[in-house]
């Protein structure tokens, strides 16, 4: 039963309820979590573990004249929840539905989109230092998880804010001991010595001694508990940053949390609220294994979760198989990772060869810049990260890495397309980041094996390397226990043409569009090549492709713009070469979330629109169309999906 929850579609319903009935909203409002992922899949233990304090938060503050920046998005849930979109959260993830993280175009409750972490601070605070400047008294809130403070980033916005003495922010760190793996760093146990260690536990002690003989004092501070208890606690690394730090307390118990929140308001300066929450908190399956139930799929909340053996490998077991097996044979192998040892595949990479696993934290920047150090000296780095993450830190792979020609591989996973995560998880552009990159090689995988021989190849290279490959399971090709590397900046052919002259296309596919592509072919009598590199590009097979067919296509699981077709074309252009070339891959714009295959499908990237595409460009009007102008003249004709030599 939700009857109190059904009650609520916005915040300022929260705030006319009695104090007695906010517990029995947090029951409602769990259950309710539960059995809405359960249904549509999502990130469950994260949120469970914020129901209290999104209670509170929207109890003491006026949302959403108040901002509150979630960070990140995954334990927003509740927040969703409570602020008018109860009945739409079966639409969680979906397209057309609901973004699994904050959403600004979503809610004016939703202050900032937070879907990669560490970020909550820096807004939070612009918004607070904009507030003062239009002369309005808001407060500005940013809650922020403690695997995000791993991150540089939120250190930065710290710095900066503690010079305002005035600022009306607050920063609250929920801190659940992990973020999505395990915690990890200096920081993690430097949180651990303040909620366990003796002094604090002493100090308590002492003073719950002191206040069961003085009923009077016990009274105010129980009211001012929150600052009490910021007393007991050592100078700390966060009052250093010019915040006033409180905590911690529970952040599973209303009775703190509010009275906390109110006494915050009422303080000058940038304040730190340390709460503690527990991941997957009111669901025993979740408390026990919080990982698992991290961003599960749909589930049967009576059951938990069943493990069912995949009928095919992903490639992120492929990556962690492949890592195990060059790590056996050859020591200088390293394995890297910006906290998602499950997410990339290095459980058993962490078990085997713990010495050389490396879990930085959310600090993309510094794994990167941290691989050049070990290839500096003799060793070889693998830093397993995902496509979107790549981009947090551009920077060091340019100077750090690729302008001193270091060999550091970078195993990008989830490339392309990733479904219910979205626009901001979408691996869409690192084919056009990358191969603009001086001494970078970039190759993309067409099936599970070849991502195997890939990596080897790129391990085997003397310069910074990158493998790109999708999220998910391949088409099935079995992987070969025998490691070979490929002919460096060499494609394939794996479909010839037998059309007449006049009607040959040829299409250069990348990675992931290999099938579909090939699929496409058959229905059309094309010609297929896979083009394994991006970087080298083959430049002898596409000049060969473009002077023996009457077009080129090609199709890429990334944005068109400045993609692998742009680098075809190139070739063409500087080889005075004249053929009309149509570039499939991801449109001009952020796709949101849905099904992987049908968000492929609206983009023309499956093998029906593939073929349509081509047919339309090219086959209505075949002969008449095909030939090439007559050197030297050469017309250029831009359209959204293609260019006409």
């Amino acid at each position: 039963m939700s009857e109190l929850l059904n009650t609520i579609n916005e915040p300022a319903q929260i705030r006319k309820l009695r104090r007695s009935e906010l517990e029995r909203l947090a029951n409602e409002l769990r259950a309710f979590v539960l059995d809405s992922v359960a249904r549509t899949g999502g990130h469950l233990s994260s949120n469970l573990g914020t129901v209290e304090l999104t209670i509170a938060l929207h109890y003491v503050f006026n949302t959403p004249y108040d901002r509150i920046v979630w960070d990140v998005g995954h334990q927003s849930y509740p927040h969703k929840i409570l602020t008018g979109r109860r009945e739409a959260m079966s639409t969680l993830r979906q397209l057309n539905g609901l973004s699994g993280f904050p959403c600004r175009t979503e809610s004016e409750y939703d202050a900032f989109g937070t879907a990669h972490s560490s970020t909550s601070i820096s807004a939070a605070l612009g918004m607070a230092r904009a507030s003062q400047l239009k002369g309005e008294k808001r407060f500005s809130i940013a809650v922020i998880g403690d695997g995000a403070m791993t991150a540089g980033m939120a250190f930065e916005a710290m710095n900066n804010a503690g010079i305002y003495d005035d600022l009306p922010l607050i920063v609250i760190l929920n801190d659940n001991e992990m973020s999505i793996s395990p915690p990890v760093g200096a920081l993690n146990r430097y949180l651990a010595r303040l909620i366990s260690g003796r002094f604090y536990a002493a100090a308590k002690k002492g003073v719950g001694q002191i206040l069961s003989i003085a009923p009077p004092v016990l009274k105010f501070l129980r009211r001012m508990e929150g600052h009490a208890k910021g007393i007991l606690v050592p100078a700390t690394l966060f009052e250093e940053f010019g915040f006033n730090y409180i905590g911690p307390i529970d952040g599973h118990d209303l009775k703190s949390l509010i009275p906390t929140l109110h006494n915050l308001k009422e303080l000058k300066g940038p304040q730190f609220l340390h709460v503690v929450t527990k991941k997957g908190q009111g669901y025993s399956l979740a408390e026990a294994d919080p990982v698992l139930y991290h961003g599960p799929g749909k589930f049967n909340p009576a059951e938990g979760i069943q493990c069912v053996p995949a009928v095919r490998k992903t490639y992120t077991q492929v990556f962690g198989e492949w890592l195990c097996d060059v790590a056996e044979q050859d020591e200088r192998v390293i394995g890297i990772t910006p906290a998602m040892r499950e997410g990339s595949g290095l459980i058993e990479f962490e078990q085997r060869f713990p010495n050389r696993y490396y879990d930085v934290g959310i600090a993309e920047q510094h794994a990167v810049t941290f691989a050049g150090g070990l290839a500096v000296e003799g060793l070889k780095p693998v830093v397993a990260i995902y496509s979107t993450f790549v981009q947090r830190a551009y920077d060091q792979l340019i100077h750090d890495i690729a302008l001193q020609n270091l060999p550091v591989l970078f195993a990008i996973d989830r490339a392309g397309l990733v479904g219910a995560d979205g626009a901001t998880h979408a691996g869409a552009y690192d084919i056009a980041f990358l191969r603009c990159i001086p001494n970078m090689t970039v190759m993309a995988a067409s099936d599970e094996n070849e991502c195997r021989q890939m990596l080897y190849t790129a391990l085997q290279q003397s310069g910074p390397t990158a493998v790109r490959y999708p999220r998910g399971a391949g088409p099935g090709v079995a992987t070969q226990k025998q490691m070979k590397a490929l002919p460096l900046g060499k494609g394939e052919m794996r479909r010839k043409s037998t059309q007449p002259a006049g009607q040959r296309i040829a299409i250069l596919a990348f990675g992931s569009m290999v099938a579909p592509s090939l699929a496409a072919a058959e229905t059309l009598n094309a010609s297929v090549a896979n083009m394994r590199f991006i970087k080298p590009l083959d430049e002898a097979l596409v000049h060969q492709l473009a002077q023996t067919h009457d077009a080129l296509v090609t199709v890429e699981e990334g944005c068109v713009m400045g993609g692998a077709g742009s680098a075809c074309i190139e070739s063409l252009l500087a080889a005075g070469i004249h053929c009309p070339v149509l570039q499939l891959g991801l449109p001009d714009n952020f796709i949101a979330q849905g099904d992987p295959a049908r968000l492929l499908a609206n983009c023309g990237l499956d093998s029906a629109g593939i073929a349509q595409a081509i047919r339309q460009r090219f086959l209505a009007h075949a002969t008449e169309n095909l030939g090439a102008p007559s050197a030297p003249e050469l017309i250029i004709e831009k359209t959204q999906e293609s260019i006409v030599l």
